[in-house]
């Protein structure tokens, strides 16, 4: 035996078993008992530290279905649906007695280390192997017996101990790397909210009006700005509306068609901050020639007419090769295309906290349309900046009045074009706006290095856990000791005292002559 195990890779003293071999049969199956119990589920476990981190404590009466498995400490919890994701956890002592969910396949190690499984089932190896045997599709999941008839290699029983706590040396470690990773994460997600926070308060860069004062020269504060946008965008009204008219062989004999213009909303600006010297409060409608929802079209085909998926629109990112496909031509749909320096909103999101947020088209080398959960802007001119409109939008005041008028339906959290167009927006001088868009520019491109870095730290730090699990079960994190019991011998007594259980007489249950022949489970999960 211990010849076959060396050429199948392991030491000469491990031997390979199966979960269902080194783990008992059945833990005991019963709702819970009256009063209140801790509910373990699938949700309760957290998938990145592999932690019980949200048990929910529950009266009886509203116990789920599902509320039946009795736990015990150092009980291992595996969920059965989307083994992809590795929703696995030990049960810690202060949980004890604790229900589980049946979504759980529960291993309780019988005579070996309860630990040495804990470690074994969050391996890439098991992950894989288990995701291979999923069945279904809306519910994907795989079956006790999978699990239960996984291969695994064994040590002795001291050298399990050994093993892990080297394990968990190692990853104490390895978690201290990545705690201070996620700090200096958390650092520039900060840093990034303070710069644009302090554009859009006037504190970024130097004001056109302190400059002016400096040089001695003028410049267009931010109410005449915004008079002349106004103007602009009436003319841009009216130019398309006669268009319109001439196109369908109906010249207007005179100007009366004129007064159908409606003149866009002012912001209330009685609840608004005060501005820096220059600014003017303005709203996104008053801003925007061009408002509107996409195709409602779903994709269908595997190639065909790009259309961007909800996901590629994120606070100040427009990714374009985020995309799907339409069978369609590109001239039904050319009204749809984007250009460079549109304005996109996520119009639906299932996270309330990307809904109606914005992102500008920055380079766009080939015909893309966009879908009805996004919205497309376009400015009025060149008199306002797309790319200040993006940075205004996703932070302060702006931010914060789109996120008041978001909307929850069937799960999915969404704003109007007309939420959109209420929104009051800070506008500085056009020159400010553009050194202040460059300064942004600056500082984010530093921070999005940085967090690269860090992005690719953490996956390092994944892949040198994996690293280190992998070493563990091949029986090279730490050296042999040769007066180690084999594990074939352990082996050999697990399933030895299997089967002295299994021919003791079964407990008296008490219930007469109908209950005569019925398995009794103890708590312990023993027949």
């Amino acid at each position: 035996m211990a010849n076959q195990d060396a050429q199948k890779g392991l030491p000469p003293v491990w031997a390979h078993t199966t979960i269902g071999e080194v783990t008992q049969s059945a833990v005991q199956q019963a709702p819970p008992n009256s009063g209140e119990f801790l509910y373990v589920d699938i949700g309760s476990i957290d998938y990145t530290t592999k932690r019980i981190t949200s048990p929910k404590t529950l009266p009886s009466m509203e116990a789920p279905t599902r509320a039946r498995q009795r736990l015990s400490p150092t009980d291992v919890l595996v969920s059965m649906t989307r083994p992809n994701l590795n929703a696995v956890a030990m049960l810690p002592p202060e949980m004890e007695g604790a229900i589980g969910s049946t979504g759980f396949h529960v291993m309780r190690a019988a005579g070996i280390e309860a630990k040495w499984l804990y470690y074994l089932v969050q391996t890439q190896a098991f992950v894989d192997a288990m995701s291979k045997l999923v069945l279904g599709v809306l519910y994907p999941a795989v079956r006790p017996k999978d699990i239960r008839g996984y291969s695994i290699p064994l040590a002795p029983l001291h050298e399990q101990r050994r093993i892990v706590a080297e394990i968990e040396k190692q990853f104490t470690r390895l978690a201290a790397a990545v705690e201070a990773q996620k700090r200096v994460q958390a650092n520039l997600k900060r840093y990034r909210a303070s710069v644009l926070k302090a554009a859009c308060e006037g504190r970024l860069v130097p004001s056109q009006a302190e400059l002016v004062r400096a040089g001695g020269r003028d410049y267009e504060p931010a109410d005449k700005l915004l008079t002349r946008i106004l103007k602009e965008r009436r003319a841009r009204w009216e130019a398309d509306q006669l268009a319109k008219m001439q196109a369908a062989g109906k010249p207007p004999k005179d100007d009366k068609w004129k007064a159908k213009y409606k003149e866009p909303a002012a912001p209330d600006t009685n609840n608004l901050p005060k501005l820096p010297e220059g600014w003017t409060w303005t709203t996104l409608d008053q801003l925007l020639c061009f408002l509107r929802n996409g195709i409602s079209k779903k994709p269908d085909v595997e190639s065909g007419l790009p259309i961007l998926r909800i996901s590629a629109v994120r606070p100040m990112k427009v990714n374009v090769e985020d995309v799907r496909f339409l069978q369609a031509e590109a001239e039904e749909y050319q009204d749809y295309a984007l250009r460079e320096g549109d304005l996109l909103f996520t119009r639906y999101n299932g996270n309330p906290e990307l809904a109606g947020v914005c992102g500008v088209v920055r380079r766009v080398d080939r015909i893309i349309v966009h879908p009805d959960k996004l919205i497309l802007g376009k400015v009025v001119s060149e008199s306002c900046s797309a790319r200040f409109l993006e940075i205004a939008v996703n932070i302060g005041v702006s931010r914060n009045s789109i996120a008041s008028r978001v909307k929850t339906t069937a799960g999915q959290a969404g704003v109007s074009g007309s939420d959109l167009r209420a929104t009051p927006v800070p506008l500085p001088p056009i020159l400010e706006q553009h050194s202040m868009v460059a300064e942004v520019e600056r500082r984010l491109s530093v921070i999005d290095e940085l967090e690269a870095v860090v992005e690719t730290n953490l996956k390092r730090a994944e892949r040198l856990r994996q690293a280190i699990l992998k070493r563990a079960f091949e029986g090279k994190l730490v050296p042999q000791n040769p007066s180690d019991e084999p594990a074939s011998v352990l082996l050999e007594r697990i399933r030895a005292e299997r089967v002295c259980r299994s021919e003791q007489p079964l407990p008296r249950t008490g219930l007469g002559r109908k209950g005569r022949g019925r398995e009794v489970v103890s708590p312990s999960g023993k027949l």
